[in-house]
């Protein structure tokens, strides 16, 4: 028996040739791909948006640490969540590198000075991990400044500015060298003295802060009157000047001086509750001041104008004599005193009313409407002058109508004759005595005259009566076309009558 011999995988050349073009065609695809993801690798996809890409393009690399963990899978536009238009970075990373906390920052970078970018993430410390999917806001991306914009400042006007200013600068030093050498021999020693001055200053106890805080403050209150300290200084230069040429009142001045500061220190003790006393009258005024500033221009006219007017008052308070005698004799006449108090009665008596009526007018100007009315109303021409304007109305049968008497309940639509509609629909009694002009806050409640017409507002009758009246609507009717929003400030006044008043706030 002949035994057949073994085959090897090396003894046919069209499977060595299968398996290498196969090899072959697996390392193609995965070289081609190795910018996309290589195939079975977890990864995790993630949006970013930015208001500006800065050129981050297709394929570019996403790093941490400075090691690659991931590529940018498209660019696309977007809305942002503020409503303007921004970019939407499609990020795909290694799902092995770890959770990717929601607070993570990403960088764009430059790669190279051509133009290239890359994406540098920053992973947070936020509990949790996003999934795949999640977007991360504009907040999330930083963009620095980037080296083009830096150089796009130096344009050529600026270069030939930085070139002469250089200029200047070599000129300036060439020319000093020897004053140069003098500060330098100078600083080991100014430095020396400098040391315990710049501890000083550094000590927590010496407050620098606060100082350069106060100097500020007060350099910023100076600023306005600049121009006001620059003329004081010129003229007490011009004054100290003028001194300096007679030397004896000079010196007779500088003499009696030190009895004049002495007397002083003797009566500030004296002087101290009233310079309180001044010091809180000056605070107080303060605001008054500052508000009276605007008011400055008027207040010199009003001024001007009151001048001619104090000098004539001198006449007029000749004038005045007579009727302040006749004023004192009535004062001193027995009748006066009863005539006030009959006075007084009657304003007591009158107040209920004028606090009850009186928004009736402040409020809803019913005065003027009446009199315009009324004006209106007897306004019709005739051959003797003007006539009064009437209208006759008629009515509807039904029993109890107002055209009609001997009614025995209110008009409530009862009755009611189809045939007699062209002379009026049916009736109901609208009664709403005492209209009200304000609530009881004091805001507009102008009723009369401005309302619709409720179907049923009647408390106190019976439930089948569709009729109104009670004295007031439900809810505030508002002001009159020219009236107020409310009682005018310092006005009393009530809603219903015979009631005790209010003080309007």
């Amino acid at each position: 028996m002949t035994r057949r011999p073994s085959t090897s995988i090396v003894a046919s050349p069209v499977l060595i040739g299968a398996m290498t073009v196969l090899v072959t065609v697996v390392a193609v695809f995965l070289a081609y791909n190795a910018n996309t993801g290589l195939p079975f690798v977890p990864t995790l996809d993630v949006k970013v948006h930015a208001g500006n890409a800065a050129a981050i393009g297709r394929g570019a690399e996403v790093r941490e640490g400075g090691l690659r963990i991931g590529f940018v899978r498209e660019v696309t536009t977007t809305t942002l969540s503020d409503g303007s238009a921004g970019a939407e970075i499609d990020v795909r990373l290694d799902s092995d590198e770890g959770g990717i906390a929601p607070d993570t920052i990403f960088t764009i970078r430059p790669r190279s000075p051509l133009g290239l970018k890359y994406l540098e993430m920053a992973r947070g410390d936020a509990a949790g991990a996003v999934e795949d999917g999640h977007v991360f806001g504009p907040e999330a991306v930083r963009r620095p400044v980037e080296f083009d914009e830096v150089t796009s400042t130096y344009d050529a006007r600026t270069r030939r500015a930085v070139a002469r200013a250089l200029q200047g600068l070599g000129d300036g030093l060439a020319g000093r060298g020897a004053s140069l050498n003098r500060a330098i021999e100078g600083l080991p020693r100014f430095l020396r003295h400098a040391a315990p001055v710049a501890r000083n200053l550094a000590d927590p106890d010496t407050d620098i802060g606060r100082f350069l805080t106060e100097l500020s403050d007060a350099a910023r209150v100076v600023a306005p009157v600049a121009e006001l300290q620059a003329e004081l200084f010129t003229r007490a230069a011009d004054t100290f000047e003028a001194l300096s040429r007679d030397t004896d009142a000079l010196r007779e001045t500088i003499s009696r001086t030190h009895p004049a500061l002495q007397a002083g220190i003797d009566s500030f003790a004296e002087q101290r509750p009233f310079l309180t006393e001044s010091a809180a009258l000056a605070r107080e005024l303060r605001p008054v001041a500052r508000d009276l500033r605007p008011a400055l221009p008027v207040l010199n006219r009003a001024l001007g104008r009151g001048i001619p007017v104090v000098r004539r008052s001198t006449a007029f308070y000749g004038r005045l004599e007579r009727p302040l005698v006749a004023l004192r004799e009535l004062s001193r006449d027995p009748a006066t005193g009863i005539a006030l108090r009959a006075l007084t009665a009657t304003s007591t008596s009158l107040k209920p009313q004028i606090r009850y009526l009186g928004p009736y007018q402040t409020v809803c100007n019913y005065w003027n409407y009446f009199w315009t009315y009324l004006g209106e109303h007897v306004s019709q021409s005739g051959p003797y002058g003007f006539s009064q304007r009437a209208a006759i109305k008629s009515t509807g049968q039904q029993s109890n109508s107002p055209s009609s008497m001997g009614a025995a309940e209110p008009a409530n639509g009862e009755g009611y004759q189809r045939a007699s509609r062209p002379r009026g629909a049916p009736a109901h009694l609208h009664a709403t005595p005492y209209n009200a002009a304000i609530d009881d806050q004091g805001n507009a409640d102008c009723e009369n005259g401005q309302r619709g017409y409720p179907r049923r507002l009647a408390r106190f009758s019976e439930a089948r009566f569709q009729i109104v009246t009670d004295p007031h609507i439900p809810g505030n009717q508002g002001p009159t076309y020219t009236g107020r929003e409310r009682v005018p400030e310092g006005q009393t006044f009530t809603r219903e009558p015979e009631t005790g008043g209010v003080h309007a706030p």
